[in-house]
């Protein structure tokens, strides 16, 4: 299996390391738990009421936001990690703050009081879930990318594709609301307009570097994975699980022919 595989080859890799480099233990420990945690979300609200849940979907962003960051630390340094999760933590913060206040890039919505705390009206949850999927997304666009301005592309469009999932899904957990719903399963199109500006900006602004790209694709793909079984078979919401499927499906199956060719950076 290939999940089996990547964790075997890194591994062995690390068995080769000085002690203080090796990192891998901790995000093999949480990514099992991140897996857990997902799989009994659906399960949560039902058995242990509505608080519970929220605090299982603040729970589930910081397991997969620490996964990256020590993904992040080990191959780039302590240092430059703290310097990039800190750019895109404040940049995404502040676009969210703006968009919320605004309207602009995202279109009319508002915050719910589901998650707190809150800074400016924007829960303090929502930058560290641009932190978790901002670097898997950066290493699709470097499988696929010859040349930065394509890399900032393609990192934001991967990255938009996750919210062919994400927005029905929190807009049904009542996260957020739209105030002119539209014509995507009651998401207006210049939201994924937004997303993409949004996270080209932070991109571009970033410059991410020295990105472990085989682990933070992992991440990526099983994102990619519980989505679509989750809201296909628990969330009831067939048409965004398809729309993710493929959306964000291109993009993982692009990165491993890519890899699998030779033809990726």
């Amino acid at each position: 299996m290939l999940l089996g595989r990547v964790f075997r080859e890194l591994h062995e890799r690390e068995a080769q390391m000085p002690i203080k480099e090796r990192l891998w233990g901790w995000p093999v420990f949480l990514i099992a738990l991140w897996v857990l945690v997902l799989l009994y979300m659906p399960f949560i609200e039902k058995s242990w009421g509505k608080d519970a849940f929220s605090r299982s979907i603040v729970l589930s962003v910081l397991i997969q936001s620490c996964i990256v960051l020590f993904l992040m630390i080990r191959a780039a340094g302590l240092k430059r990690t703290a310097l990039m999760a800190g750019g895109i933590v404040f940049l995404s913060w502040l676009i969210e703050a703006i968009g919320a206040g605004t309207g602009l890039p995202f279109g009319a919505y508002s915050y719910t009081d589901r998650i707190w705390p809150r800074l400016l009206g924007v829960p303090v949850l929502i930058p560290f879930a641009w932190l978790m999927m901002l670097p898997p997304s950066w290493a699709v666009a470097r499988r696929l990318s010859k040349s930065y301005p394509r890399f900032i592309v393609l990192s934001a469009l991967a990255f938009t594709a996750w919210d062919l999932f994400l927005d029905p899904q929190m807009v049904k957990w009542n996260i957020w609301v739209w105030k002119r719903p539209g014509v995507y399963f009651g998401i207006p199109w210049v939201n994924f307009a937004g997303w993409f500006l949004a996270a080209a900006l932070i991109t571009a602004l970033v410059r991410p570097s020295a990105l472990p790209e085989r682990p933070l694709l992992l991440i990526y793909s099983v994102t990619w994975i519980m989505e679509t079984v989750g809201l296909m078979v628990f969330w009831n919401l067939p048409g965004p699980a398809i729309s993710g499927f493929i959306g964000m499906g291109v993009f993982v199956l692009l990165a491993y022919y890519y890899r699998h060719r030779g033809k990726g950076t």
